[in-house]
């Protein structure tokens, strides 16, 4: 682009101090220097604010909520005080590579384009390995492979302003998979951009791997199933089966491997339904790593 417009960067964190140093570095060794850091302290009790004010830059803003919001009614609010034409998500134990911003924004030359995505890496804390998230990336009107069970990482997400206030941002009513919902209303009406490219590292750790958040997002995935299938005449088998998975998946991690094979008829897809067969053979200690 001729002009490098204002890429606005959201930092939503709750006591993050462990990991959220690396991440403002990251948005520091952007090579495309255009950028406001948008911190939200999500009513923090560590040293997250102390970190933060440790680096000291104009384009860094500091806002502290009234109250501990739930994180996609957080994103809302931040995205509030923005002035960018642009808006990314960085949460605090995540990072970007140097080149993603910079990587990004030419393709907002179409209009037509709400949103630019990557792939990206797990980095496993424990171990101290990464793997790539890799799989095949899509552009254009990609709303049929969202609906295929497509996934894209909100942390390598560039999303056009003007296209998150016209599908009324995030439900605040989710907990997990709000950055899903938000593609979707995207998919309608924008276009998509993906670089095949890894330009973001997402950090698993113990925080953010429970069976708590697994059953929480089959109850909204279920919810938003109820709520599509109520309003849009769509193809949404690929969701479904994705969500019997789930319960699957979630079912034989607790031992219960009887009722586990009951879960894998109800599978329609017969890749998941092999991967699950082979699964219910595996000791649960195992499976544990698999899926993580």
């Amino acid at each position: 682009m001729k002009n490098e417009p204002l890429v606005s960067v959201i930092i939503n964190c709750y006591n993050g101090e462990k990991y959220l140093k690396k991440s403002i570095e990251s948005v520091f060794s952007q090579k495309y220097k255009n950028w406001e850091l948008i911190f939200w302290d999500n009513q923090s009790t560590d040293n997250s604010k102390e970190i933060f004010n440790s680096f000291n830059d104009s384009r860094l803003k500091y806002f502290k909520s009234k109250k501990y919001l739930k994180l996609y009614e957080a994103r809302n609010e931040a995205i509030k005080v923005c002035s960018g034409e642009f808006i990314s998500f960085l949460d605090s134990d995540d990072w970007w590579t140097p080149d993603k911003l910079k990587e990004q924004v030419p393709y907002f030359e179409d209009p037509k384009v709400g949103l630019v995505y990557s792939n990206f890496y797990f980095y496993y804390e424990k171990s101290k390995r990464k793997k790539s998230y890799k799989k095949k990336i899509f552009s254009g009107n990609i709303k049929k492979y969202l609906l295929n069970n497509f996934y894209i990482g909100i942390l390598t997400s560039l999303i056009r302003k003007d296209a998150y206030y016209s599908v009324n941002g995030f439900d605040k009513s989710y907990e997990i998979i709000g950055d899903f919902d938000l593609n979707v209303k995207l998919s309608d009406n924008w276009l998509f951009y993906g670089i095949n490219k890894y330009l973001a590292f997402y950090r698993i750790h113990g925080q953010n791997l429970s069976l708590k958040k697994r059953d929480l997002e089959i109850l909204e995935m279920e919810k938003w199933l109820v709520s599509k299938n109520s309003t849009e005449n769509i193809d949404l088998s690929n969701i479904e089966n994705y969500v019997n998975y789930l319960k699957f998946f979630d079912i034989l991690q607790k031992g219960r491997r009887y009722d586990a094979f009951r879960k894998i008829l109800k599978l329609k897809n017969n890749f998941l339904k092999l991967k699950s067969i082979l699964l219910l053979f595996l000791p649960i200690s195992l499976i544990e790593k698999i899926k993580s």
